[in-house]
């Protein structure tokens, strides 16, 4: 696939970024595209391998090796050198519901299973599909399918995310009528909220929403289920039933002075900055939150990274983001060989603008919260850190990362953000439906299997595997209307 040499004669290029000085002051997408030439020849470099592993989604090492989605890169790669761009839409679109959205906010891991990258840079697969998917949106070759007879049969699909939007996608298609119901004032979950609109700009999710709609899938917003509307009604009034709530669940921080006023969980503070600034147009940027302040991010993932780029945005005097494990190593150990996901330093933009706002890199590793310090109102002024060091435990015989004695240090702080991951799914939602759950708390089902231990009751996401990736997220809610449509029609063709 690509041009057989094209490998040899052309280098790795992405397309135009914004410096940061420019991009610090506003909240718009600052990653843009190559010229088409330019990114032809990108997608020119696939070096038909033989054994595409960018296309496996495997688990290695219990990490995910390449596109869960099983996208046929090479496919789409050859058709973009070749400048078919209508027909390697075509091609995406058979396993892909929404390229738009991961071209913007996958890590790529198609591109880190690439073989080009084994002993050279990966071919740009991730710039090609953005490529491709805005050409389709360009040329109106982006239709949802409105199908020409429905079935008869309803579904709710409870959570807008990306794999509760996957789901309705294909439920719809096959003709059945499909409601999806989210508790917050906008459609999109974690792509909306849990995502800064730098990253995702929230008019790329606006306008696929307007063509689910059109194609006849019912939107209810605003509607908390398992609070508002209970299980039993939905059970009463709908066919099937697919939970994908997310992994919404922070984990805390458990230090004394936890209970003071400027202590806040990541995903919150990110929702709160992109709603004020889309209820207001953007005209309303809310400094208040973050302005003059010392700001202390625990958690070094990519949440961690979007409070770091938020929070220079927002005008913080100082950003810190600590880790607790060690500093991974510039380049692949030989215990994390190719084609495994490579745990190795990366500088994500957040990072990037720090260095440029404050002069050095905001992370300190083997490094945690001991104590926050109030003042006499109760509001954050100090955090005692700690050092951290990897130990054996004794019962479990694994590695856990302790305290270090004398090594506290006592630092300014009046925000922090906690972005230490999620637990799982939210109690009041499971206990509602009275699904089986594992011991990580997500909703239990069979290996590889989507229906939970409610008849009728289905779960796919984060929900269901746990916190992960939106592109995983979505093949778990194709998988799963898939699982749904062979229940209700006794075969499935999606």
């Amino acid at each position: 696939m690509g041009k057989t040499t094209g490998f040899l004669e052309y280098k790795r290029e992405i397309g135009p970024v914004r410096s940061e000085e420019e991009r610090i002051k506003d909240f718009k997408e600052f990653h843009g595209s190559l010229e088409f030439e330019e990114q032809r020849k990108q997608a020119a470099r696939c070096m038909e391998c033989g054994i595409p592993f960018c296309q496996a989604g495997k688990m290695i090492s219990g990490m995910m090796s390449g596109c869960p989605l099983h996208n046929l890169v090479p496919e789409v790669n050859d058709l973009v050198y070749r400048g078919r761009l209508e027909q390697a839409y075509q091609r995406l679109a058979v396993t892909h519901s929404f390229p738009e959205f991961t071209s913007r906010v996958c890590p790529a891991l198609c591109e880190a299973a690439c073989t080009c990258g084994l002993h050279d840079e990966p071919v740009c697969t991730k710039e090609n599909e953005k490529t491709v998917i805005e050409y389709a949106y360009e040329h109106g070759l982006v239709k949802e399918t409105v199908p020409e007879v429905r079935t008869g049969k309803k579904v709710a699909v409870i959570g807008s995310g990306p794999s509760g939007l996957a789901a309705a996608q294909l439920l719809n298609s096959r003709g059945h009528e499909v409601t999806v119901y989210e508790r917050r004032d906008r459609v999109g979950g974690l792509l909306r909220y849990g995502i800064p609109n730098m990253k995702l700009d929230k008019s790329i999710i606006d306008r696929r929403i307007k063509l689910m709609e059109e194609a006849g899938i019912k939107f209810v917003v605003n509607t908390d289920v398992g609070n508002d509307i209970k299980a039993d009604k939905l059970r009463k009034e709908y066919d099937s039933i697919i939970l994908a709530c997310g992994a919404s669940n922070p984990r805390d921080i458990d230090a004394p002075g936890r209970d003071a006023n400027g202590i806040r969980f990541a995903v919150d503070f990110l929702s709160e900055v992109t709603k004020t600034l889309l209820d207001s147009d953007f005209t309303d940027v809310p400094y208040g939150l973050v302005k003059d302040k010392d700001v202390i991010i625990i958690g070094g993932g990519d949440t961690g990274n979007d409070c770091v780029g938020s929070s220079i945005r927002l005008g913080a005097k100082s950003v810190t983001q600590l880790e607790m494990m060690p500093k991974p190593s510039c380049e692949r150990m030989p215990s994390n060989p190719w084609p495994e996901w490579p745990r190795v330093l990366k500088t994500d933009y957040g990072q990037e603008e720090a260095i440029y706002k404050f002069g050095h890199d905001p992370r300190i590793y083997q490094t945690t919260v001991k104590e926050f310090i109030k003042d006499k109102k109760g509001n954050l002024k100090e955090v005692v850190l700690v050092s951290l060091e990897s130990v054996k435990d004794e019962k479990t015989g694994r590695m856990k990362m302790v305290p270090v004695s004398g090594t506290e240090k006592t630092v300014p702080c009046q925000l922090v953000l906690i972005a230490a991951g999620f637990l799982g799914s939210q109690k009041y939602v499971t206990d509602d439906f009275k699904v089986e759950l594992d011991g990580r708390t997500n909703v239990k089902t069979d290996a590889g299997q989507y229906a939970t231990s409610q008849k009728n009751v289905y779960a796919a996401g984060d929900m269901h595997i746990g916190q992960s990736l939106v592109v995983r997220a979505i093949a778990e809610g194709r998988a799963a209307a898939k699982a749904v449509d062979e229940a209700l029609m006794g075969y499935t063709n999606l």
